[in-house]
């Protein structure tokens, strides 16, 4: 079978694709919802002809699986994901003097440089953090991320600084909004907190939080 031609050579595989893909009973539909991710993150194909089950999984993760595809795309300036790739089945011509597996940890190292799609530090997300919670009356005064809310900044990489801000605006609606949920980043750092701020429908008059997405 030829190899499908992409340049993208990885990306993250998200908690909240694992819970979906176990909630799952068929395997038809499992293996129907993983092609579907996959062709999206590597070839930036839309999924077509989905069965019902595994399109409304699809249909669940869709933000964040596009919002993966347009930061890598974003960050490699192009618009297009179909490249050459290597044959396995042949010898490549190689430089001697190159270490292979220094080689194979360069690409590594600058693959996972590209996959920051954020474009927050942990200093500037604190910053940024400081300026929402001042909006909403709330003061702030950590200088520093602990550890455990540096491993969950790392883990919302995929996500632009539009989504930080579009869950944040939701966050701050009634439907959502409490204080105790702000006294730390850890709550709104929560990937699974995360994504339900940013996929919630808020009706825009009950929005405290219009006007951060102009302001941060």
């Amino acid at each position: 079978m030829a190899l499908k031609k992409t340049k993208r050579k990885a990306f993250n595989f998200l908690r909240s694709y694992y819970d979906v893909y176990n909630q799952l009973k068929s395997e038809s539909d499992k293996l129907k919802f993983l092609e579907a991710i996959l062709n999206k993150q590597f070839l930036n194909e839309d999924p077509i002809n989905l069965e019902f089950i595994p399109k409304l999984c699809y249909e669940s993760q869709r933000h964040a699986i596009e919002s993966s595809v347009k930061g890598w795309l974003r960050v490699n300036k192009t618009d297009n994901m179909v490249g050459l790739v290597i044959d396995p089945t042949t010898n490549p011509t190689t430089n001697p003097t190159t270490n292979p597996k220094e080689e194979e940890e360069k690409e590594k190292e600058e693959g996972e440089e590209k996959e920051e799609y954020t474009y927050f530090t942990h200093e500037s997300f604190l910053i940024w953090f400081k300026e929402c919670r001042s909006y909403l009356g709330l003061q702030y005064n950590v200088r520093r991320l602990s550890t455990m809310e540096k491993q969950l900044f790392n883990e919302l990489k995929d996500y632009t600084k539009e989504d930080f801000k579009l869950a944040f605006k939701n966050f701050s609606s009634d439907k959502y909004w409490s204080e105790n949920n702000l006294l730390i980043p850890k709550h709104f750092l929560n990937q699974e907190h995360f994504t339900k701020y940013l996929n919630a429908q808020v009706k825009k008059e009950l929005t405290l939080g219009e006007k951060l997405m102009g302001k941060t």
